[in-house]
């Protein structure tokens, strides 16, 4: 009784106070914020309604996933290089921006249908199907990628001295090795204190270090801003921050060819990533109903189908109204493994939060303005508990790491994924294709344990034939 008393968590079906709730609330939308707004950025959609498009998708799917799957749904890197590839091809050199984003749209609403079969095979045949193409040995390692590839850019962000992701600096060039050593000052400060606040802190306080981290690196950069001058708040690019309403614009679908061809298919990388993100929730959600006694047993792992079908319609959803394709965020799972608060109630105050933001242009440019700095430092943390839950996938399906099989699929995932990333800037250069890292590293690992499978299998038979 007294553990119970101790471990302090909020479960899938739990609900916090109002005034818990919505801290928790924003706490979730500061760490989505930063990856959302930089994919409108690099992709030329609309800042304002690729926000309303995260917070109005993240709707839907816990809705169809009937309120049982803690995610929530964000802008995907892994579909950057082909929307931007296909907005800056010469097939639509004439376009306005508009027409561009509506033809991408269409391969981002298609892109979802992708999804959504892969949750009916799912249905179908049972989790177990999708075991053995994607066992703990393939999805941890891809967890693993996923986090480790972003490390280059939270060191980046976390020396950053840029006011802009256009690299635009503020100071003087005889003050830039001074504002850099700020920055490094600054993440450090947001690193230690969310570190230290996440594990020392108890009761409600301790499941809000992802904002006081920030909030505490927030203070150092206005500090270091009075006493050096050196300003490493951000400001959105021009024209993006007039006025006080940014209401979403809102664009159709336009059926394109060309937009089928380029984005639909990257819906396949997106699976196993999002396979992986369902084993994290699975493990780290009954784990604490373990350590809170609870009688429940939270299947989210069996219900993975069902997930691959509200991803699927988070991109329809998105797409339609004009928003970039996404996937369920590994930086939204770091933060409720570290804080313990799974709670559907807080992702939809979330999502809502999020798609009032979007409307009001102040409150935009108030969460984009927290330097690099702060958020890299908070990036550090996150995207290394991504990669930490990739090992406790692996422990808790007790992959054997002895296993000849198993060491050659988790190592070549990991380099592939890894290197490309640091090799060729995250898309590796393959046969006149540029495969995303992740997905390139996802798909060599599927088709390795396939062969290997198929392997054992055939050495099986042999023996039996043999005896």
């Amino acid at each position: 009784m007294n553990k119970n008393h101790q471990t302090i968590g909020y479960l899938p079906d739990e609900t916090p106070s109002l005034p818990k709730l919505l801290l928790y609330a924003l706490q979730q939308v500061i760490v989505m914020f930063p990856a959302t707004v930089a994919v409108a950025i690099i992709t030329g959609f609309h800042i304002s309604t690729t926000i309303f498009a995260s917070g109005l998708a993240t709707l839907c799917f816990l809705l169809i996933t009937g309120r049982k799957i803690p995610l929530y749904y964000g802008s995907s890197f892994s579909y950057v290089a082909a929307i931007v590839g296909l907005m800056s091809s010469d097939a639509l050199s004439g376009y306005v921006l508009n027409d561009k984003i509506a033809i991408a749209q269409f391969g981002i609403v298609m892109s979802g249908l992708i999804s959504i079969a892969a949750g009916f095979i799912v249905n179908r045949f049972g989790r177990e199907s999708i075991e053995k193409i994607l066992p703990a040995a393939v999805t941890g390692p891809i967890a693993m990628v996923i986090g480790l590839t972003l490390a280059g850019n939270a060191m980046l962000d976390a020396s950053s001295i840029s006011i802009d992701t256009m690299g635009t600096i503020s100071v003087a060039e005889s003050q830039v090795e001074l504002a850099t050593n700020m920055a490094w000052i600054i993440s450090l400060v947001t690193l230690l204190s969310t570190i230290l606040f996440s594990v020392y802190l108890k009761g409600f306080w301790g499941q809000l270090p992802l904002i006081m981290g920030p909030a505490l690196g927030c203070l150092t950069a206005f500090i270091i801003k009075l006493a050096t001058g050196i300003d490493l708040f951000k400001v959105l690019p021009a024209g993006a921050n007039t006025g006080i309403f940014a209401p979403p614009v809102f664009t159709l679908p336009k059926p394109s060819w060309l937009g089928l061809i380029s984005i639909m298919p990257i819906a396949i990388a997106t699976i196993p990533e999002s396979t992986a993100h369902v084993y994290q929730l699975d493990i780290y959600v009954n784990d604490l109903a373990r350590k809170k006694n609870s009688q429940k047993k939270y299947n989210i792992a069996d219900l993975l189908g069902l997930n691959l079908i509200g991803d699927g319609i988070g991109d329809i959803v998105s797409g339609f109204i004009g928003g970039p394709a996404g996937t369920n965020y590994g930086e939204n799972i770091s933060a409720m493994a570290i804080t313990k608060v799974f709670s559907v109630p807080v992702l939809i105050a979330a999502a809502i939060l999020a798609m009032i933001i979007s409307w009001f242009t102040p409150l935009v440019n108030a969460i984009y303005s927290i330097p690099a700095a702060v958020i890299g430092g908070l990036e550090i943390y996150l995207f290394g508990a991504i990669a930490a839950q990739g090992v406790a996938i692996m422990l808790e399906k007790k992959t054997d790491m002895f296993s000849s099989k198993n060491i050659a699929i988790i190592a070549t995932i990991m380099v592939i994924g890894v290197g490309g990333q640091y090799a060729f800037g995250g898309n590796i250069p393959f046969f006149g294709l540029d495969v995303p890292c992740v997905a390139g590293a996802a798909i060599f690992g599927i088709i390795l344990n396939w062969i290997l499978n198929l392997g054992e299998k055939m050495r099986k038979s042999d023996d039996t034939a043999q005896v």
